[in-house]
């Protein structure tokens, strides 16, 4: 069966650029690839910042340093150690960050996943913003490969599959990080990987996300409203770690679920809490509920995923009715959002306030 399902996305309530207003006051530095800013790449930006911010500001450890990129094709892996940091583009779709790697490529030659990804995070109060954050790797090579590999001592050979995990965002120590209207995108699996399970802090809004198997999986605490999920290929979407801590969840809020025919909404393998609020689901999704992968895991608090007015096109689900009176304090929905999530230890939300504007954003999607 072949259709055509067109994605209008109302994207309400921030100013574009996202942080602009916030920062009017800070001096910008400028990356142009043309020449005309103060550094051609987004690296050498980075690097000349020092190491601390100036500040305090806002209760936490300093000022934000903002980084303006203007419109282009930006091929470089970005490292980001450094605290309080913006990174803010001049156009979603035409401020682009690229860079392909494979992550079972990558672990061939490397003992962990620091610059797996196209940004690799371990600084915090971290913003990201109307941006294009892209993976190439499984959309460069559509044909699995075989290469020499180092960290297999037996044949020094593995098999590289252009459906294996490929992130766009790794984080590993970072908390509050922030990442509004942004595209973030691969082909392959953990294209949004924000991991603290500790103490991780994650808000995302007004976002397009794209990839395989668990495209969206963060661990810790993470809140995305008015996001859009796109599945290319794998048996899920989305997923959750909350293992560390029984309060820890993935909220998500008036989001929009899409994909190849037969997709599946999400999953898990350690202890995990899902809440889907006011969630739209496309019409080819698949019959089946966010699942527990079987694994020698002990799953400490038991399955905990609620929904809440959430509808499907062509045709309601049972699994997905209205459940959240059986969630911990039976939370009225009104009421769930960032501050709630966070339970006040952060306001993602405030400092990006001003005025209020509105975007449609229209993408076809070809079955």
């Amino acid at each position: 069966m072949r259709h055509r399902m067109y994605l209008i996305f109302v994207l309400m309530g921030i100013v574009f650029p996202a942080v602009a207003q916030d920062h009017d006051s800070a001096k910008k530095i400028i990356v142009d690839a043309s020449g005309n800013g103060d550094f051609r790449s987004v690296t050498a930006a980075l690097n000349s910042l020092p190491d601390q911010a100036s500040g305090p500001t806002d209760g936490y450890a300093g000022e934000p340093r903002v980084i303006f990129i203007r419109k282009g094709v930006y091929n470089e892996k970005i490292f980001i150690e450094k605290n309080n940091v913006v990174l803010e583009g001049e156009d979603m779709e035409h401020t682009i960050l690229r860079w392909s790697c494979a992550r079972d490529v990558w672990r061939c030659d490397h003992p962990d996943d620091w610059g797996v990804a196209t940004l690799n995070l371990k600084g915090s109060d971290i913003t990201i913003s109307n941006l294009t954050i892209e993976n190439s790797y499984g959309f460069d090579n559509p044909e699995d490969k075989t290469i020499f590999c180092n960290a297999d001592t037996a044949t020094h050979k593995r098999s590289i599959s252009r459906m294996g995990h490929q992130m766009a965002l790794r984080s590993f120590s970072t908390t509050r990080l922030r990442v509004v209207h942004c595209i973030l995108r691969a082909f392959g699996g953990d294209t949004v990987s924000p991991w603290n399970v500790a103490a991780g802090l994650f808000y995302f809004k007004d976002c397009v996300m794209e990839g395989g198997v668990d495209l969206y999986c963060p661990r810790g605490w993470a809140y995305a409203e008015h996001c859009v999920f796109k599945a290319d290929d794998g048996p899920a979407c989305i997923w959750h770690d909350g293992s560390a801590d029984p309060d820890s969840k993935t909220v998500l809020k008036d989001c929009t679920f899409t994909g190849f025919d037969g997709f599946k909404l999400g999953r898990y393998h350690r202890d995990a809490q899902f809440y889907l609020i006011h969630c739209h689901f496309a019409a080819n999704m698949a019959d089946q509920d966010i699942y527990l992968v079987p694994t020698t895991n002990v799953i400490q608090w038991g399955r905990r995923i609620y929904y809440y007015d959430c509808h499907k096109e062509g045709g309601e689900y049972s699994w997905y009715a209205n459940n959240l009176d059986r969630a911990p304090g039976a939370p009225d929905p009104a009421k769930i959002d960032a501050a709630w999530v966070f339970k006040g230890r952060w306001d993602p939300v405030g400092p990006v306030g001003g005025k209020t504007s509105l975007l449609t954003f229209i993408q076809p999607y070809t079955l």
